[in-house]
């Protein structure tokens, strides 16, 4: 484990040096527009989920715009997703002092916010309505946490406001984790009180993972709250209907 962490840890340090590059050269060539910063992050993601040695399957239509909701179950499904799509992050606010993946995270355009602040939550909200008129998705993690992947915690609906306000569809993403060993999806989530660095260690020695991601049809709701709840509903769902061996299955058929 501790070689594979280290040949991994190696591989990821290479990987963010040319991310970094890459967006210098992407700013002297003018291009630093939202979408093409979202561009960048896709790319920029889609190399570190190959020095990290996870593989993504997709399973539904890639949306391309509108708001899509999804469960949270590590800082690990900010790279998933945006190694599947182009897409805007809403993020919590201290993500962005993080060291570097702070930094990318405002260079990628992701959108803050402080739920305590209620400043803070009419500026994403506002943000949010900004993008929503660009042909990217934007991208919630609306229960507000990461979890163990137990249950679905239920979604605040606040942020559903902007795509309700503007007739924008908003699409289900279910996530979810599988170890090719058969140990618990729960061993890869960082939840509760969690360090990073050693969360992180932990997934460079994983010997086999790799996430799915489910997406739903895209809908119009009335109102917000029936937004979250419909979308609650339908996340929870798709989290069941796919049993983690079944997973592995299908997975380890398409690597034949």
């Amino acid at each position: 484990m501790t070689l594979r962490a280290l040949r991994r840890a190696v591989a990821l340090a290479v990987s963010l040096a040319a991310i970094v590059v890459s967006w210098w050269l992407m700013r002297l060539r003018g291009r630093t527009a939202p979408a093409d910063r979202a561009v960048w992050l896709h790319r920029a993601c889609s190399r570190i989920m190959k020095a990290l040695g996870i593989r993504v399957s997709v399973h539904g239509a890639l949306p391309h715009g509108g708001l899509v909701v999804a469960n949270h179950l590590s800082y690990l499904d900010i790279m998933i997703l945006s190694a599947v799509m182009p897409c805007f992050f809403v993020s919590k606010a201290e993500i962005g002092s993080w060291p570097y993946f702070g930094k990318a995270a405002r260079t990628g355009v992701t959108i803050f916010i402080d739920r305590r602040s209620r400043a803070s939550t009419i500026a994403a909200a506002r943000e949010m309505s900004e993008r929503l008129r660009l042909n990217i998705p934007v991208l919630l993690f609306p229960e507000g946490t990461s979890t163990d992947g137990s249950s679905v915690f239920p979604f605040h609906s606040s942020l559903f406001e902007p795509a309700v306000a503007a007739s924008a569809p908003v699409t289900a993403a279910a996530v979810r984790y599988v170890l090719h060993d058969g140990s618990r999806e729960r061993d890869l989530c960082w939840f509760d009180d969690a360090l990073f660095l050693p969360h992180l260690w932990k997934t460079l020695g994983t010997s086999g993972f790799s996430a799915e991601v489910t997406f739903g049809e895209p809908n119009f709701y009335p109102n917000r709250r029936a937004a979250a709840e419909a979308t609650h509903a339908e996340v929870a769902a798709m989290r069941v209907e796919k049993e983690p061996s079944a997973v592995s299955s299908q997975l380890s058929a398409s690597l034949l």
